[in-house]
């Protein structure tokens, strides 16, 4: 699905989309999620850190939390930053600078499915609540594949439907119903945040998904459920 549903690309509408959110998109996202994001990255800062990393991708870096986060907790490491969507990226650089961090995190306003590196040049690939926009989900996560070292890993954190019966009806209540409120009145882009939600509903469960990962060329693929399955992480080595 696209978020605007016009004659555009899903990946244009994507950019276009983020674009328009990007003043208000920390503030909303750390509110309508109760803050609970930033306990999820933490994990995914944890899980990374375990590969002992020197170089990191962050694909779909938006604003930059996660970029930020794992600089900030990984000793040593280098992050590249890479969106479709240069207003967030903005949002990122002025994050960046404010915390000194200039020369851990590098930004650059870019493609998931058409990375401009070589092969086997990072040590792990992360993505944050980015790849449910691929406009071709295996086309990006065979770019992942291919950019990871061997015995490197991607770590991607994404959205998922709670598999409990009540705890799921309030979930999508909430995000279905209230979040575009809020998030339409305060970005002033309603659209957007229908899109979000809607776009949880129809990425693929976390089975399919792992196996996704496998056929883009990742092994030992697994998934690790957050707050109820409201999302998973999902780990994969090559």
């Amino acid at each position: 699905m696209k978020p605007y549903d016009s004659d555009q690309t899903k990946k244009e509408e994507v950019r276009e989309m983020f674009d328009n959110i990007a003043p208000k998109y920390d503030l909303l996202n750390h509110t309508l999620s109760w803050n609970i994001d930033r306990l999820w990255r933490r994990h995914v800062v944890r899980e990374v850190r375990r590969a002992r990393p020197r170089r990191i991708l962050d694909v779909a870096t938006g604003t930059g939390d996660l970029a930020i986060a794992m600089a900030r907790r990984i000793r040593g490491v280098q992050v590249l930053g890479v969106d479709l969507s240069e207003q967030m990226l903005d949002v990122a650089r002025v994050k960046i600078a404010r915390r000194g961090l200039e020369d851990r995190i590098v930004l650059d306003r870019g493609d998931a499915e058409h990375l401009e590196l070589g092969n086997a040049v990072v040590d792990v690939a992360t993505v944050a609540f980015g790849v449910r926009n691929f406009e071709n989900l295996e086309a990006g996560l065979s770019e992942l594949a291919r950019v990871v070292k061997p015995g490197g890993r991607v770590v991607i954190l994404e959205f998922s439907r709670p598999r409990n019966r009540l705890f799921r009806a309030v979930y999508e209540f909430y995000a279905g119903r209230i979040l575009p409120r809020i998030g339409g009145a305060v970005s002033h882009d309603k659209r957007a945040y229908e899109y979000l939600p809607a776009s949880v509903a129809e990425f693929p469960a976390p089975e399919r998904f792992l196996e996704l990962l496998e056929r883009a060329g990742f092994h030992n693929c697994r998934a690790r459920s957050q707050s109820f399955g409201i999302a998973q992480i999902y780990i994969g080595e090559r």
